[in-house]
């Protein structure tokens, strides 16, 4: 399937390029990390499919469709569900393990922002750490709020800040006098901490003209295996991207800095850590009376 017109241009660079391909090759660890926050989504899931035992669901930013398939594990064969990621190799990892599992999902390459949704609206939105990467999310949320049924419920869950997040940084911090080069955040900017400010996100939320707007705090406990932190920590995020410009050797030096930096989160042969994030809850608007 086409892409539609992409207008997030830098995030499309990123996710099809080296970032995608690191997600792909570590989407086991990924998705092991992040089981709590998928099962967060798919009990909100069985709530709303207690009132509508069939219907339509979207999960935004689904990536290689971990979260998609345990929602359509928790939802049965009444609900049709699809998935919408930016990302053309995660994607294709995606449909491929929806093949593998026999179920019948639909993935989509698109960008959110400006793709027109087939079909009948959707009645659950979701999305686990997928939003907060568009460069107009106002457009964004309003563009989702089209593809929505009246009353239709949404359902995401974004980082809060780096300063609650101290896991997500530990290699940055490490990294800084190693990298000199190393790309720095930019508060509010597109990105893993893009929603970090509460106010911002519930502005963006009701201009995009969601109602009953909410943004809760909420924290997981996350764990992988000590085996696969190498990897994890010199593949993804800026760090991962600036080290792919390093010679082995400085690869394979700068690593170990890293490594040794993550001895706080490490206990026996496990990574253990707290994800503090933003639960987004909003409905559509109702049709008028």
């Amino acid at each position: 399937m086409p892409m539609t017109e992409i207008a997030n241009q830098d995030q499309s660079a990123l996710w099809n390029g080296r970032s995608g391909a690191a997600w792909v090759d570590n989407r086991a660890v990924l998705d092991q990390m992040f089981v709590p926050l998928a099962t967060f989504l798919t009990d909100r899931a069985r709530d709303v499919a207690q009132g509508a035992p069939s219907g339509r669901l979207l999960d935004v930013g689904c990536g290689t469709g971990g979260a998609t398939l345990a929602l359509s594990d928790a939802l049965g064969g009444h609900w049709a569900l699809t998935g919408a990621d930016i990302s053309a190799p995660m994607i294709a990892e995606a449909r491929m393990r929806a093949a593998h599992a026999r179920r019948a999902v639909e993935f989509v390459c698109a960008d959110v922002q400006t793709h027109a949704f087939a079909g009948e609206p959707f009645d659950l939105i979701v999305s686990r750490l997928g939003v907060m990467f568009f460069d107009d999310p106002v457009t964004a949320f309003a563009n989702l709020r089209r593809a929505a049924r009246p009353g239709a419920r949404l359902h995401m869950l974004a980082w809060r800040g780096p300063s609650e997040n101290p896991f997500m940084t530990v290699a940055e911090r490490a990294a800084q006098p190693l990298l000199p080069d190393l790309a720095r955040r930019v508060p509010g900017a597109p990105g893993q901490f893009g929603f970090a400010d509460r106010a911002r996100v519930e502005a963006i939320l009701t201009s995009s003209g969601w109602t009953d707007v909410s943004l809760t705090p909420v924290q997981f406990d996350c764990t992988f295996a000590l085996a696969d932190l190498r990897e994890y920590t010199t593949r993804l995020g800026p760090v991962g991207l600036a080290l792919a410009q390093r010679t082995p050797a400085q690869r394979a030096s700068i690593a170990d800095a890293l490594v040794e930096a993550y001895g706080p989160f490490i206990k026996d042969d496990e990574v253990r850590f707290t994800a503090a994030c933003w639960h987004l809850s909003a409905r559509a608007p109702a049709l008028p009376a």
